[in-house]
């Protein structure tokens, strides 16, 4: 199951009906009637969170729309805390944690919750390592319990490393190497960031290095960044508050406190390692095209202009009506054109332009009608209709997030553990609406004009070329 940010439910809003993004004035309120409430105006989740002494942070948010709910213990580290020279630390991590604990047999856990017609499963993103179940409301004792369990004492059983390894190798081959797309956007990663930055090691690791990894690189992993104080447990669903904080007592707070290795990421680069990079694959059909700058975030760097960088994204690239597409899609250029950005991120962010080319056009072609799109948007700024449609249509996404319980625990654990506060989560769309068309113009200029950037070709062709991560 993909990571859920809020990026995922800004993206998603782009496929809502035109109403949501129509000029004009809202709709009048029957006379003698209050206005209706903006989306954002009050909390989206309504959530609660408390602190237990050990550390671990918990948040509830109700919806008892259906007797359901998600569990979920997201961890402060993910790829990003991977030691030098061990990339892949934390994912393999995450396989070894589904090998029993003190009280649960190897596979005990999945099949128990699988038993109860319930749905188990754990990520690993560059910021966070998130373990979940998805169970009928009354199973939620027996999934804090097995989960708990695991928390406070796995056994990353030394006899299991080899097998599993095997099996990380195998998904690593199966999702990136067999995949030329794939192995282009990890050896784009490593151009822009540096193939040994925290930003530019693949998550699933670099095949040397997960090959080298040991059982003590796990355990000491595990042993400082799996602590209750770098945690944060999400309960969301048909749970009571009054129920809930008896039950995460009666297995939570015993899970012993131990003192927990902080992040520690480097800055971003003076400089690209490579700004420019083109690899030809046998297997591409189409060309794709990529440009990416490095860029502020929530938690890194001028936090306004990451919230400008979003609506930047959504005018630049943000689908129907969006500058790219005009100029590349409408133009018969490109099949696709997008940007991509998101400002949830533990440091250093990157804003990435993208473009699939059609067939029969040049490349120099599309890039050429890519840099004038960027530079008339340096040059003149956007126009206060674009900002204010981008701001429409980004907030409009918020209605997504209430359908269902699915995002709400992504969204508030995700957040919530690379630092950022639960009012940031809960009135996010209050932020994108006080941008303005002036933070706009100067967060392109910054991040397009200045910031170093990475362009990069994947295009048909001989065999593929690959490169090592030193």
């Amino acid at each position: 199951m993909p990571f859920v940010t809020r990026r995922t439910a800004l993206r998603s809003a782009a496929a809502l009906p035109a109403v949501l993004s129509a000029p004009g004035q809202p709709l009048a309120a029957p006379a003698g009637q209050p206005a209706p409430e903006r989306v954002g105006d009050k909390p989206l989740f309504g959530a609660v969170t408390w602190t237990l002494e050990n550390g671990l942070r918990v948040v509830l948010a109700e919806s008892r729309r259906v007797p359901v709910v998600t569990h979920y213990l997201f961890y402060a580290a993910g790829a990003g805390e991977d030691p030098q020279g061990r990339s892949g630390t934390a994912h393999f991590l995450e396989h070894m944690m589904f090998k029993g604990s003190r009280n649960v047999a190897p596979g005990a856990l999945s099949l128990a919750v699988a038993r109860e017609g319930g749905q188990d499963n754990a990520f690993t993103s560059r910021d966070v390592t998130a373990y979940h179940q998805h169970v009928e409301a009354s199973r939620l004792p027996l999934v804090m319990r097995l989960e708990s369990d695991r928390f406070a004492a796995p056994l990353i059983p030394a006899e299991t490393l080899e097998p599993e390894r095997a099996v990380v190798l195998e998904e690593r081959r199966l999702r990136t190497d067999s995949n030329p797309r794939a192995l282009f956007w990890e050896e784009f990663e490593a151009a822009l960031w540096g193939p040994q930055h925290w930003h530019g090691r693949p998550i699933i690791g670099w095949e040397e290095e997960i090959r080298a990894i040991t059982r003590d690189d796990l355990v000491n992993f595990y042993e400082h960044r799996y602590a209750p104080a770098n945690a944060v447990l999400v309960i969301a669903g048909d749970a009571r508050e009054d129920e809930v904080r008896r039950l995460v007592d009666q297995f939570y707070a015993g899970v012993p406190a131990r003192t927990v290795r902080p992040r520690d990421r480097a800055a971003p680069p003076p400089a690209t390692t490579e700004s420019r990079i083109e690899r030809r694959h046998p297997a591409v059909r189409e060309a794709s095209f990529m440009r990416a700058a490095m860029a502020p975030s929530l938690t890194w760097g001028d936090a306004k202009q990451a919230w400008a960088l979003e609506v930047l994204a959504h005018l630049l690239g943000g689908g129907i009506g969006s500058r790219l597409h005009k100029a590349l899609v409408e133009a018969g250029l490109a099949a696709t054109a997008g940007c991509s950005y998101d400002s949830e991120a533990a440091g250093a962010a990157s804003f990435t332009i993208s473009a699939t080319l059609r067939a029969e056009v040049p490349p120099e072609r599309l890039e050429a009608a890519v840099n004038d799109a960027v530079e008339r948007l340096l040059q003149d700024g956007p126009t206060e209709a674009e900002c204010a449609r981008s701001i429409r249509q980004l907030t409009a996404g918020a209605v997504l997030t209430l359908d269902g319980i699915g995002a709400a625990p992504r969204m508030l654990g995700g957040a919530l553990a690379i630092g950022l506060p639960l009012e940031m989560v809960e009135f996010w769309p209050r932020y994108l609406r006080e941008v303005t068309q002036a933070q706009v113009a100067e967060a392109a200029r910054a991040v397009l004009g200045h910031a170093p950037s990475t362009t990069g070709w994947l295009l048909p062709g001989d065999a593929p070329q690959r490169r090592s991560p030193a």
